[in-house]
């Protein structure tokens, strides 16, 4: 028999398994803007290296193997390329270029370095930039900027192939200082730089530069939208998009996209409306935006009506849908995109796929996700083996997640896959396991990350192994290269609060030095409630409701502490202030899938036609709960008392 269960908790739902998945939303919104304003800046003012279709050699017999040699490297056969290079009589510079740039494109810089330092390489400057931009392909800028420095002359190309590896790289001041040193800038120079400051925030020097340009095309005005309306100064976004001379869809796109990310949908819609020319992004733009803002019905409604649809429509909707707790319709989704024509899921559909199998603790679901996936290139996608391990988990088969992180070759195994084997057995309280398989983790010299924290955490918590998360905790303090976030400071109180030590998790908060989240309090007024501080409920349940007004779980919890305390009169107090709000807590629902047949539990439920022997066992469970609970902690005492009930 299978058997597997879950239960919503309402204060501490870490979403740990799921942030290494998914990239957040507005992320989907933006990314496909600047990689659009990418492609224009590659292909504006031969910025991008190409073998040129013209071949200037004197010798005509040179000419015509220049011409094959480009013909062979453009079709990867480098090899044949080669040995027509090494029996030529006599080579120009137009011929080295050739096989170096070749070499290149087929990823094989080492070749390409040999043949360019080679004592008889005749080069020029578009040899020494295609070398340049060989080691910024190969994400080596150490080497390109030792190449770019030893190169005898430079033209605006090569500036601006350097200028891009420092931008590629989050190097933004040493792009900046190298724009500033340009003798000769053409639109592209001007244009990457603009975006890359705007990308970092840096607006203010953007405009200056903007402002100061003696050309600007349609991208740099883009540029400028982007970047205004990423930093939440829309209106100024705004005011640039009237007044560019000339717009394209992508520049429609841009400010659509800055009306969604900044919460206004009226004004994003009005100006999809307004369009002339739409394609497939700008629709894809404005159902991310609708689904960003938590306007999942306005989003399906636009995505019915989408003359066509791609692959990142029906992933933003199925996404959508899991993001906004709606599994179920996401899986419906994910069933009419299978059955659309052409249609194939890519990576980003099977993980959300999976993660809405993972909420519905559907096992049969994701088992069938699982064929599908197995039927395609990405059963070793490391983002979809982890979605998959994260499901297997959540659906309680641990087993056969573990047997599928351990299928993998070592090699083959990224962070995303060790966080997600790592959450997976802390979302069964394995903590010895999960903090046996952090320090496999980093005895093979993996690099922990704020991810990986948060599941180790909430191992420890949900393992009663107090001194192992707060000697985890000092860890992650003490590595400054990673970020604290509330998750962390949540697991933390958590950890305390689990193990009686509630007043420690108080002053905790007290020293954090920032404002805590939601769930840090949640987590202690859940401590509270289990322990009886009232004081501290008291206080946590304050700091709750003057946040957050309207969740009905703290009225419900700070009620159930005066009530175990005894002072019925200010549990009495709480519910009816509750009931003046018109706030009701959504009853708890539990399933459990038995011969394959799925049986749903709600809090006082009496419909299921088991609910007398369901109960029966409930109560038989709790007494030995309380009996259990109470008793000296030495080891024989709850086998002991297991023993007496059997």
């Amino acid at each position: 028999m299978t058997m597997t269960l879950k239960k919503l908790n309402p204060f501490l739902v870490f979403t740990f398994s799921h942030s290494f998945l998914n990239p957040p939303l507005e992320d989907q919104i933006i990314i496909p803007i600047l990689c659009t304003l990418k492609i224009l800046y590659h292909s504006t003012a031969n910025h991008k290296m190409s073998i040129t279709h013209q071949d200037y050699s004197a010798n005509s017999t040179v000419a015509r193997s220049n011409c094959l040699i480009t013909s062979l490297s453009r079709q990867g056969r480098i090899l044949e390329a080669r040995k027509l290079f090494d029996e030529m009589p006599d080579r120009d510079v137009v011929t080295w270029t050739t096989v170096i740039t070749g070499y290149i494109k087929c990823g094989l810089i080492e070749e390409a370095r040999k043949l360019f330092y080679r004592a008889d390489a005749i080069k020029n400057v578009v040899t020494w930039t295609a070398m340049v931009s060989g080691y910024v392909r190969s994400n080596r800028i150490k080497e390109a900027e030792r190449v770019f420095n030893e190169m005898p002359v430079k033209n605006v190309v090569s500036w601006n192939t350097m200028i891009d590896a420092y931008v590629r790289n989050e190097k933004v001041d040493k792009a900046v200082e190298l724009f500033e040193k340009m003798t000769e800038r053409n639109v592209v120079s001007w244009n990457t730089v603009i975006a890359a400051l705007g990308q970092h925030g840096r607006m203010e020097e953007a405009r200056r530069l903007f402002d100061r340009m003696p050309q600007r095309d349609v991208i740099t005005w883009t540029a400028m939208i982007v970047g205004l309306a990423r930093n939440g100064r829309i209106d100024e976004a705004r005011e640039v998009f009237e007044r560019m001379p000339d717009r394209n869809v992508v520049s429609w796109n841009a400010m659509i996209t800055g009306y969604a990310r900044n919460m206004m949908l009226n004004e994003a819609f009005e100006l999809f409306e307004r369009m002339t020319e739409r394609d497939l992004p700008s629709w894809n733009t404005m159902i991310t935006g609708f689904i960003q803002n938590g306007e999942l019905g306005r989003a399906l409604e636009l995505f019915n009506k989408m003359p066509c649809k791609n692959v990142i429509s029906w992933t933003t909707m199925i996404t959508g849908y899991v993001k906004g707790g709606q599994s179920e319709e996401a899986l419906q989704i994910f069933r009419k995109m299978l059955a659309a024509d052409g249609m194939r899921p890519n990576v980003g559909t099977f993980v959300s796929a999976l993660g809405a199998c993972s909420d519905l603790a559907g096992l049969s679901e994701g088992q069938q996700v699982h064929q599908i996936i197995g039927k395609t290139v990405y059963q070793d996608n490391a983002f979809v083996v982890s979605a998959l391990i994260n499901m297997y988990s959540k659906c309680g088969e641990l087993g056969i997640a573990r047997k599928m992180f351990g299928d993998g070759l070592i090699c083959q195994r990224d962070l995303v896959s060790w966080n997600g084997m790592i959450a997976a057995y802390a979302h069964h309280g394995c903590g010895r396991e999960a903090i046996s398989l952090f320090n496999e983790m980093q005895s093979l010299g993996l690099k922990p990350n704020d991810v990986t924290y948060v599941g180790l955490l909430f191992a420890c918590s949900h393992s009663g192994l107090v001194n192992e998360g707060l000697k985890c905790f000092d860890e992650l303090v003490r590595d400054s290269s990673i970020q604290l976030r509330e998750d962390h400071y949540a697991c933390l109180v958590d950890l305390c609060c689990r193990a009686g030590r509630v007043k420690e998790a108080f002053d905790f908060i007290g020293r954090l030095g920032i404002k805590p989240s939601e769930s840090v309090w949640g987590a202690l007024l859940a401590g509270c409630h289990v322990h009886g501080d009232v004081n501290i409920g008291k206080v946590a349940a304050k700091e709750l409701l003057d946040a957050w007004p309207e969740n009905a779980g703290t009225y419900l919890l700070l009620s159930n502490i005066y009530a175990s305390a005894g002072r019925w009169r200010e549990a009495t107090k709480v519910r009816l202030k509750m009931k003046g709000k018109g706030l009701k807590k959504q009853p708890g629902c539990s399933w459990v899938e038995v011969a394959n047949k799925v049986h749903v539990c709600v809090v006082r439920d009496k419909s299921h036609c088991q609910s007398k022997h369901i109960f029966s066992v409930l109560c038989d469970l709790h007494a030995h709960m309380k009996k259990t609970v109470y008793v000296p902690n030495h080891d024989n005492v709850m086998d002991t008392n297991m023993a007496r009930h059997n």
